[in-house]
């Protein structure tokens, strides 16, 4: 869905007004929650996953690419490229394609911390650029969020020196679920990216529920020093076919695609292409989370249980245990939650799943809480 399209889409259906809860869903969703995820009877709401995805369409693309499966990628990449590129706005020359968002942060890491230089981010915050970065000998200066649980960017920008060769920004924030305020983020980026590069990791990007809330994509059509992160794992449901992007000026894009390790495959490619046409699961899936969320948020208050309003398909809430404890005894009951986040022990992150999964969570929360 174009930026411009999902804008005018959020405020036609106007998410905060309870369109949604009053036919909404229905309106759109067909048979798309016909087949969610399932495991064993294991209720698994701990990896942000999307329950209801790849989607009916995505699923019949992949079988009907089964006969090119043979073939390397390079025969329907070049159509993908140009489908985000004209998605984002940008020329194909400013995407890099990768086997999962997550390559696209290793391989960003990497490129930009060899040399003795250091990278800033929040803690806690999605770690895998920093970890693989300082598996080849980087400096990660981890800045505690704020008390609101969101970036502290005054902090941040006082650790910028002539050293830091990456600023790494999620956001929203996994796993707070926080979302920075779209002129303070401008103003940062703008005010740094030339004294290092800046990455703004977006995963969470399609749950955001504001209208006019601004990607950074914005800034990298301005040619400035930034890097985004996409990925089709979350509103789109394919975490499991692993293929994300990066979008960049395109001698930074040139400069990461020397970087990347792990190409995508042909089925994942085939699946994309089709996911990126289907509209009509890609607003289930936003307004199916909205649904979920609310749910959440209205237990948890009725649990005493505090937590982060979210931009994403989790919620990020206090146990005031210790969270090894919280996942054992969940576990026990047959729920999986998020792993720890260190240092807020005493907190736990919940996926949003299927309306009967997010029963389940509350149910054995409620035991397990007693």
């Amino acid at each position: 869905m174009k930026n411009i399209d999902r804008r005018h889409w959020l405020k036609t259906v106007g998410l905060s007004s309870g369109f949604a809860f009053l036919g909404g869903i229905d309106a759109i969703a067909g048979n798309l929650e016909a087949r969610p995820f399932k495991l064993d009877g294991i209720v698994k709401l701990n990896s942000n996953e999307n329950p209801f995805g790849p989607s009916e369409k995505v699923r019949a693309a992949i079988t009907q690419s089964f006969d090119i499966a043979c073939r390397y990628p390079s025969i329907v990449f070049s159509e993908l490229v140009e489908m985000i590129a004209e998605k984002e706005g940008v020329t194909k020359n400013h995407i890099v394609v990768t086997g999962g968002s997550t390559e696209g942060l290793k391989a960003t890491g990497l490129a930009y911390s060899l040399g003795g230089k250091e990278i800033i981010a929040a803690d806690p915050t999605f770690q895998a650029l920093m970890r693989y970065a300082e598996n080849f000998g980087a400096h990660v200066h981890r800045v505690p969020v704020d008390s609101g649980m969101g970036h502290d960017l005054d902090a941040m920008a006082k650790r910028v020196t002539n050293r830091t060769g990456l600023i790494f920004i999620c956001n929203p924030n996994n796993p707070t679920g926080t979302l920075l305020d779209k002129s303070k983020l401008m103003d940062f980026c703008t005010s740094f990216d030339n004294k290092s590069m800046i990455f703004s990791d977006e995963a969470y990007y399609d749950f955001i529920t504001e209208p006019d809330y601004p990607s950074m994509v914005e800034l990298v059509k301005k040619e400035r020093n930034i890097i985004v992160s996409k990925t089709f794992s979350k509103v789109y449901g394919m975490a499991g076919l692993r293929i994300g992007y990066l979008v960049a000026r395109p001698d930074i894009a040139s400069r990461l695609r020397k970087s990347i390790m792990a190409n995508t495959n042909v089925l994942a490619i085939e699946a994309a292409k089709t996911a990126l046409k289907d509209d009509d699961f890609y607003k289930f899936s936003v307004l199916k989370n909205k649904q979920a969320k609310d749910y959440l948020y209205n237990s948890l208050t009725k649990m005493g249980l505090e937590y982060i309003p979210s931009h994403t398909n989790f919620v990020f809430f206090k146990t005031g245990r210790d969270i090894t404890e919280v996942n054992a005894a969940m576990k026990k009951e047959g729920v999986l939650i998020g792993r720890p986040f260190p240092p807020m022990y005493e907190w736990a992150r919940i996926s949003t799943g299927t309306m009967q999964e997010m029963e389940a969570f509350v149910q054995a929360l409620g035991r397990v809480m007693v």
